[in-house]
């Protein structure tokens, strides 16, 4: 197909390619599109403030892809802007403020959308990374190792969410669109390094009481049977696959936020897994699972966990 000039909320774009064949299953560039321009009313807000690091798969799923951080080269005026200084000197990222952001990045291939912790209100003023940066959300990303199923995962979820629970804080839950699942807890604003803190402490804790279940080394030999609780996505530096994202698998798997009733279902070994069509149609009879994120009650962290 050739190129299409289209208009999207009052911004011209150009879109590309949009037959090209993306996933093995036939998911193409088009598909593609249309899914995010279908799921940008309950995904922008959480994109909203959020620095952008897109991963990129020009020739599919199946063909090299490539991390983006800085804002791509020949990227629209009109597309907001924000540096931040960190360990590599100061990075230019989008931010994803509208219907026509999220279908520029989209018709680049961007099937991943991954953001941190944390957001800005102020997009002209630089954010600097640093343990005192505040973050309105924790994340526990559990991995599982090798031989680790679905329903093992829905059972450590179910336990990390009653801990969570314990300490006053409200855990609201998405698949990662790949093996895992991702439990998240809104916050009063906190310094980044008092949630890694935190968070480190009740990952010790699991590990310490169901050490065949939970480990937090890295190393894939040490995870084998058992699920990482990946605590380092908590860093200031560090992104989470945004909720709603595609995910670069066989089929457009998606980030997908779940009840709690369907995380009890899947620890009876239920399947837990959505691709774009579905999610739409998710969103269409759900609404938005992780709205609490945005306009719920954000908890304060006790003193120590576990």
């Amino acid at each position: 197909m050739a190129d299409v000039v289209t208009e999207v909320d009052g911004r011209t774009l150009k879109l590309s390619n949009l037959d090209k064949v993306l996933y093995p299953s036939g998911f193409t560039k088009g598909e593609v599109i249309e899914y995010y321009h279908g799921i940008a009313p309950v995904m922008l807000p959480h994109l909203a403030g959020r620095t952008v690091t897109r991963i990129r798969f020009p020739n599919g799923t199946k063909a090299p892809s490539f991390f983006e951080k800085n804002v791509p080269a020949g990227a629209p005026p009109w597309l907001v802007r924000h540096t931040v200084d960190g360990s590599e000197g100061p990075v230019l990222y989008p931010i994803v403020d509208g219907v026509p952001a999220l279908v520029y990045l989209a018709n680049l291939a961007a099937l991943e959308l991954h953001t941190p912790q944390w957001h800005t209100d102020d997009p002209g003023t630089p954010t600097t990374l640093s343990p005192e940066l505040p973050v309105d959300q924790l994340v526990i990303d559990l991995d599982p190792g090798a031989g680790v199923t679905m329903p093992l995962i829905a059972t450590a979820a179910l336990l990390i969410a009653g801990e969570l629970g314990d300490a006053g804080l409200v855990a609201h839950v998405k698949t990662s669109g790949s093996k895992g699942l991702q439990l998240y807890a809104p916050l009063v604003p906190t310094p980044a390094g008092r949630v890694l803190e935190w968070v480190h402490g009740l990952a010790d804790a699991l590990v310490a009481r169901h050490p065949d279940l939970f480990v937090t080394a890295i190393a894939k030999e040490a995870r084998a049977g058992r699920i990482l609780i990946d605590i380092n996505q908590n860093l200031p530096g560090r992104t989470t696959v945004t909720a709603y994202s595609l995910r670069a698998r066989d089929e457009p798997t998606v980030a997908t936020p779940v009840t709690w009733d369907e995380v009890e279902a899947a620890a009876e070994g239920a399947p837990l897994s959505f691709t774009a069509p579905q999610v739409l149609a998710r969103v269409a009879e759900l609404g938005d699972l992780f709205a609490p994120l945005l306009d719920g009650r954000r908890g304060t962290l006790p003193d120590a966990a576990g």
